[in-house]
């Protein structure tokens, strides 16, 4: 059973389009921050009581701006939420459709994305969900019949992050946790006699008004106490967010087309950042609505594929997923991906990855399940389905000394 390419690509696809939004919200929420360090340069020669009054005049303006930004951070997210939930289900739908003969794509059934879709996912309480299915009524009123196979409201209302906030809550903690972090800084600092550079170079590092040259990590990893720790927050919530929405339009397509899919494949990215959890998870084939979804954990990056019946795509057609140096058989699980070596790769580049996915102590074991049972299951073996790890020395306890 094989599945286009362009379905994996996809997923390539949306990580970087996750950053492309997220630099928006940094580079905002770091322009707030400069802008207060640099009023914070102006104060060194004042007179005491005057120098007191401007930097609480300082941090009263830095926490009302960063009250703005976090709802400004949340309406833009929700916009380009709604975009990406309806750009994703039309992109499925035609690689469904692609899959069918030429006579048979009107076949294909179409998902409708309620116009507060992705306000509701950023904003609604779970608690609230009688409250925002109202506007799911009218919804369907106005299109004049119910949607059988549509993204609503209501159904926004039950993504949270895998914390169980909402977006605009999350957006909400980190501009009142920043203006605290800000006021503890420049408050210790100055207490201690500590230079204003000296504290400006704490807080923003490097970072320069209007910086828009360099990419995301290159940001965070540029920036000072004041912004490295939001920016990755800020990157979290987006990335999650936009691996929530894409997949749940991605789900209610192939749900919507049952006669087409009838299970899907869980696909994590192959490469040694890929979280525990969703390495065993990797490859796995679940019936709709019956199984996990991305994201299971904040930043994920795995995705969902159909499992199109082989009757309707033919097994000459060929797929294949991005990996770490280079593309591999779409088929390729995470454990034989960490169990192979790429063309190129010696023995030691090979200890390396799996030491850098596993930790040094858990490679012999996993060699040596994988011999027993395959890569995969030797995976499935090490990490529990709720994604935490054995301990060496319960590997000890169940499988004896390990032989490499």
């Amino acid at each position: 059973m094989s599945t286009p390419e362009a379905l994996y690509r996809n997923a390539i696809d949306l990580n970087r389009y996750s950053n492309s939004v997220g630099r928006r919200i940094i580079n905002a929420y770091n322009d707030i921050i400069i802008d207060a360090v640099n009023q914070l340069r102006t104060i060194d020669e004042l007179a005491a009581p005057v120098k007191a009054a401007r930097l609480r005049g300082i941090l009263a303006q830095l926490k009302e701006s960063l009250a703005t930004w976090s709802g400004d951070a949340t309406e833009l997210t929700a916009t380009e939420l709604q975009g990406i939930a309806q750009l994703q289900s039309e992109f499925v739908t035609e690689q469904l459709a692609r899959a069918l003969p030429v006579g048979a794509r009107d076949a294909v059934r179409t998902v409708e994305i309620s116009p507060q879709f992705a306000q509701s996912v950023v904003t609604t309480d779970p608690t609230q969900i009688n409250v925002v299915a109202l506007s799911d009524d009218l919804f369907a009123a106005v299109q004049g019949a119910p949607q059988t196979f549509a993204l609503t409201a209501a159904q926004g209302a039950t993504i949270t992050l895998p914390n169980g906030e909402v977006v605009r809550k999350a957006f909400r903690g980190i501009a009142v946790d920043q203006a605290e972090r800000f006021n503890q800084v420049v408050r210790q600092g100055l207490l201690t006699g500590e230079p204003t550079p000296e504290i400006a170079k704490r807080l923003i590092g490097n970072l320069q008004f209007g910086e828009r040259a360099r990419n995301v990590r290159q940001l965070i990893a540029a920036g000072g106490q004041a912004t490295a720790v939001a920016d990755n927050q800020i990157m979290a919530l987006v990335r999650t967010s936009v691996n929530q929405v894409a997949n749940s339009a991605s789900q209610q397509v192939y749900e919507a087309n049952q006669d087409i899919t009838k299970k899907y494949r869980y696909v994590a990215t192959l490469d040694t950042r890929t979280s525990s959890i969703c390495r065993a998870l990797d490859g796995q084939e679940f019936p709709y609505g019956k199984g996990p979804t991305p994201p299971q954990h904040f930043n994920c990056r795995s995705t969902t594929v159909p499992v199109i019946d082989p009757d309707i795509l033919p097994p000459s057609t060929t797929a294949t997923r991005a990996a770490a140096g280079g593309q591999v058989p779409a088929n390729m699980s995470y454990g034989e991906w960490l169990k192979e070596k790429r063309p190129g790769e010696t023995d030691a580049d090979l200890l390396v990855r799996q030491a850098t996915a596993l930790g040094a102590g858990k490679v012999p074991y996993f060699r040596k399940l994988s011999e027993k049972y395959g890569p995969q299951n030797a995976l499935a073996k090490l990490v529990r389905d709720d994604g935490s790890e054995l301990t060496l020395d319960q590997l000890k306890a169940r499988y004896g000394p390990a032989r490499t």
